[in-house]
């Protein structure tokens, strides 16, 4: 099989296996085959870039850095949607649309309103060509990198699915609940701030600019509307029916009501099912099936007059708040929990709910006793969002904020600029302890898979560990005698964590637990700084300096440095055998021996991303700007102010795409 050949079967089998997974939720392959597969291509491609194709499976990771979004006018204007609140306004505008139309009746397509971010994409020849955020209607922003690695949106279109020549899906990019919640919990682990809710962090996720980062977020799309040549489509929900065919994945939701009675029973439903589904869904958009009668209806300045949102109710109910308690995460942070009087609300009973920092309580004004208003939004837990003062009880003396941590008892500090309260006794401090145990062992830390966090928990509390560094001494014998344990699990856990020595020093860098420093931050570290011991002789400014690290990370990562406990520790695991120098990935070599490089213009011969792994591979450095500190300036199509820029600077040198694979080959 020649290459080009064997590059295109591959592609066209990870499309396949993506569209089984995706959509069909029926996966014929596992996960390490599919990596397999994808490494195999990704392999190839960069070998030959020659073959290069934008819609390659291999762009669903990302790479591409945007530093700034385009402007794009809309094809079609993207109209909002006219709101109703009660079933009235649904029979007001029916009345409207039937005295337009100068008929008794009509049908009408309803579907669930996704509460998340409107996008336009466009096909042209059955591949994606570009993606557009709503932005204000008439334009918005181009964010096709971006859009690229959400692996629920098809990069191409099998011609046995006969798309339309070009075509263009309206849909909302929205973030599952699930993957918004574990977001969330890792962002706990490090002490940041969590996200408010799925639909802001999904908007803010579009606008990322490494694609990497938004390939990490797991976002979904679901499509709403197809726009194609008049003529082709009858009614609307066979767009819907198109799109899905093609490979999108429409929710099973939407129905053909015949009448306003049958729409109404469809609204009354989803007011309550809503909440077993795995994204958030503010109401039920109807619109009018038939897309001749669509025509007829056109539209106002703002919205279409065939189509109208209607909106479910606020989440919210009323409760006594009985006590405030506080938990202690594994960075030190603490964070108040209000617990409540058990009530009903958005299908489940909710007995407690975040009240997040000293700033909110004061702000809330809330009291012990007080019958507050709870709310279930896209938070972990639901919140409290106001006190109703009318039944405050008499002399209820305001809320004083927790001064001392509640597990060991260290005054709690508060840094300026920062809304939480911290317990400083990170190595004296159970949860703390335990939580940075529970980090070290998870999947994207060391992946110690046969150690759970309840087994962790328990190692602490019979005294068999007291850190991270006192698992690489445990013996059999120790795990044994405790409850639930026998010889198979022991050797188990015991090979497990010897196994763990053979994670590369960025991993083992992110599960030591440095506040601020997540993975993507460590795989920096490791790659600039190459050792632990160089890692710990940089001072704040030095740090400052690698690209990336802000002024939060670098003081970070200094201050756990400089205490004993820590280099200690640091000491038992080099000891121990962890890896705690980087190693150069794979078949790496060092022909550009540190040489810099910066890529602009439109690339024809490789993608951006595939540029920086050729660089990075071959022993070069990556530059954001044009400086006296660059080496290469590659050229592209339509370069523009950075070419003009370089060409005053007698040491860069400017070259094209061709010349630039010439180096590294």
């Amino acid at each position: 099989m020649d290459i080009e050949k064997e590059i295109f079967e591959l592609r066209k089998q990870l499309n396949q296996h993506n569209y089984n997974y995706y959509i069909l939720d029926s996966p014929s392959i596992s996960d390490y085959e599919f990596d397999g597969l994808l490494k195999k291509l990704e392999k190839l491609e960069q070998e030959n870039p020659q073959f290069h194709d934008e819609n390659s499976p291999t762009q669903r990771v990302g790479g591409t850095i945007t530093k700034k979004f385009e402007s794009v006018v809309h094809t079609h204007r993207m109209y909002s949607l006219d709101n109703s609140y009660s079933f009235f306004d649904l029979e007001d505008w029916e009345k409207r649309i039937l005295k337009i139309l100068e008929k008794e009746s009509v049908t009408y397509t309803c579907e669930l309103k996704y509460d998340g971010v409107s996008i336009s994409i466009e096909y042209k020849n059955g591949q994606l060509f570009q993606a557009v955020t709503r932005g204000d209607g008439i334009q918005g922003d181009d964010i096709t990198p971006n859009i690229r690695t959400i692996k629920t949106i098809p990069l191409k279109i099998n011609e046995d699915k006969n798309p339309p020549a070009q075509f263009f899906v309206r849909g909302e990019v929205i973030f599952p609940l699930s993957a918004f919640h574990q977001l969330n919990k890792e962002r706990e682990e490090l002490g940041l701030e969590t996200y408010a809710n799925p639909r802001n962090t999904a908007s803010g996720s579009l606008k990322l600019q490494d694609s990497r980062e938004v390939a990490n977020r797991k976002l979904s799309c679901f499509p709403y509307g197809l726009i194609a040549q008049e003529g082709i489509f009858a009614n609307h929900i066979d767009t819907l029916q198109k799109a899905k065919e093609m490979g999108f994945l429409v929710p099973p939701h939407a129905k053909v009501c015949s009448s306003l009675i049958e729409v109404k029973s469809f609204i009354d439903y989803w007011d309550k099912e809503r909440h077993l589904l795995d994204y958030e869904t503010d109401g039920v958009v109807v619109k009018v099936n038939s897309i001749e009668d669509q025509q007829l209806l056109g539209f106002t300045a703002k919205s279409p007059r065939w189509a109208v949102a209607y909106k479910f109710k606020t989440e919210q109910a009323e409760t006594l708040l009985n006590e405030v308690t506080y938990q202690v995460g594994r960075t030190g942070a603490i964070t108040p929990v209000a617990n409540l009087n058990p009530v009903q609300l958005g299908g489940t009973t909710v007995k407690r709910a975040s009240l997040h920092n000293a700033d909110i309580i004061e702000k809330l004004d809330v009291r012990i006793g007080d019958t507050v208003l709870v709310e279930k939004g896209g938070e972990i837990i639901p919140k409290i969002v106001g006190v109703n003062f009318s039944k405050r009880p008499k002399n209820a003396p305001p809320l004083v904020y927790l001064t001392h941590c509640p597990s060991c008892n260290s005054m709690l500090e508060r840094k300026e600029g920062e809304a939480k309260h911290y317990c400083p006794n990170e190595n004296g401090c159970s949860p703390q302890i335990i939580g940075k145990m529970q980090h070290f062992i998870s999947r994207k830390a060391m992946n110690i898979d046969s150690l759970g966090e309840e087994t962790v928990g328990l190692f602490y509390d019979q005294g068999l560990i007291k850190n991270i560094a006192d698992l690489y001494i445990l013996r059999k014998e120790q795990i044994m005698p405790l409850e639930g344990m026998a010889e198979k699990s022991a050797n188990n856990i015991i090979a497990a964590i010897e196994k763990s020595k053979e994670k590369p020093f960025e991993q083992v860098l992110y599960a030591i637990g440095i506040r601020f420093v997540g993975d993507t931050v460590a795989k920096v570290l490791a790659k600039n700084v190459k050792s632990i011991n160089q890692l710990m002789q940089l001072t704040k400014e030095q740090l400052e300096q690698i690209e990336e690290i802000g002024g939060k990370i670098a003081e970070s990562v200094v201050s756990f440095f400089q205490l004993e406990e820590n280099k200690q520790l640091i000491n038992r695991l080099i000891s121990y055998g962890l890896n705690f120098i980087y190693k150069e990935q794979e078949g790496f070599e060092n022909k550009l021996n540190q040489q810099s490089f910066l890529f602009t213009g439109k690339l024809t011969a490789f993608t951006r991303e595939d540029a920086h792994k050729m660089v990075e591979k071959n022993g070069g450095k990556l530059i954001s700007g044009i400086s006296k500190n660059l080496d290469y300036l590659v050229v592209g199509e339509n370069a523009g102010s950075k070419l003009e820029k370089a060409k005053k600077f007698e040491n860069i040198k400017i070259i094209t795409e061709q010349e630039f694979l010439e180096i590294v080959q």
